[in-house]
């Protein structure tokens, strides 16, 4: 049990810190393949610092929603972070954090976030908070419909068992089902993190913004924890697409000091991995029109069908 307890603060230890670098990661790959300089991968270090240094700022007329709302987002993502296999197979939430309470708490600091910035009265808070809620009813059942694909093999919703069943398997990644699934979730978290087509994270046009919007009364350390908890966000989505479809390299249950290296180095290589694909893909896409969200999430979710439907029907030894 202690091992446990131990494993699953090493994992929410390594999101805290590589968040950030995940962050910065992904705009110096970005500004490289555009001919800048760029601030380096720790940049979002620094720019977490400045805030955290800064004055609190509290707009007149918000509640204690808007001053809540950046601890439930940050709280949120930490104990996904817990929960979900990131270096090991063995949480000692296992029993309480399936795939359908990780789904509950991402919804959780979307919510928070969207009445924090209608909290605020102003006309770009409801307005991104509107955005938000649009992109968040066709996100969160596709994610539900991706992982109860994955679920269907092992007939859990542990994402321990998930990812223990593709170890035992690993011939079942590569089938049809998954590889529907596995470019279903990329849409979704393109979706749900804020970034290219679906939306610029570094804009601040009032006719495009959703994430940005909803964002714009924070300041000082409060905008630090609501950007520092989505960089968290994208990190606990990204070590989910990574370990619940390729988890070679995560430790089983009770192990070793060896087993533990092995696998804080493997999913540091493929977070990093799969974040500079996303960077690069930002880099050749335009942002969609806001009315062309929707029919993108809707083929995302349409792919969650497929992958459900293929992984159903299709002979056992294809799934």
């Amino acid at each position: 049990m202690a091992l446990s307890i131990a494993l699953a603060a090493l994992q929410v230890l390594l999101v805290l810190v590589g968040a950030p670098l995940v962050i910065g990661a992904m705009r110096q790959v970005r500004a490289r393949l555009e001919g800048r300089r760029g601030g380096g991968v720790g940049q979002p270090w620094r720019d977490l610092r400045k805030l955290f240094r800064k004055q609190q700022i509290t707009p007149e007329g918000t509640t204690v929603v808007f001053r809540a709302a950046p601890f439930v987002l940050l709280g949120s993502a930490l104990l996904i972070a817990a929960i979900i296999p990131v270096v090991s197979l063995g949480s000692p939430l296992d029993s309480s954090g399936d795939f359908v309470a990780v789904v509950g708490l991402l919804f959780l600091g979307t919510v928070a976030l969207a009445l924090a910035a209608l909290d605020t009265g102003t006309a770009f808070g409801g307005m991104g908070s509107s955005r938000q809620m649009t992109v968040v009813a066709l996100v969160e059942p596709t994610i539900l419909l991706v992982l109860f694909t994955l679920s269907l093999r092992v007939h859990s919703a542990n994402l321990a068992e998930i990812a223990g069943g593709t170890l035992a398997n690993p011939a079942q990644a590569f089938s049809l089902g998954r590889v529907l699934a596995f470019a279903s979730l990329v849409i979704v978290i393109i979706a749900e993190t804020g970034r290219l087509p679906v939306d610029n994270p570094a804009t601040h046009l009032e006719l495009t913004m959703i994430h940005e919007a909803m964002t714009l009364e924070y300041a000082g350390p409060r905008l630090g924890l609501v950007e520092w908890a989505s960089g968290m966000r994208l990190t606990v989505l990204l070590v989910l697409l990574a370990n619940l479809f390729f988890p070679w390299g995560v430790a089983p249950g009770g192990p070793g000091l060896v087993q533990v290296l092995i696998a804080v180095a493997a999913i540091v290589a493929k977070v990093a991995v799969l974040a500079m694909a996303l960077s690069v893909g930002e880099t050749f896409l335009a942002k969609l029109r806001l009315f062309r969200v929707p029919e993108l999430l809707a083929g995302s979710f349409l792919l969650g069908i497929l992958a459900v439907t293929a992984s159903s029907f299709l002979p056992a030894a294809g799934r």
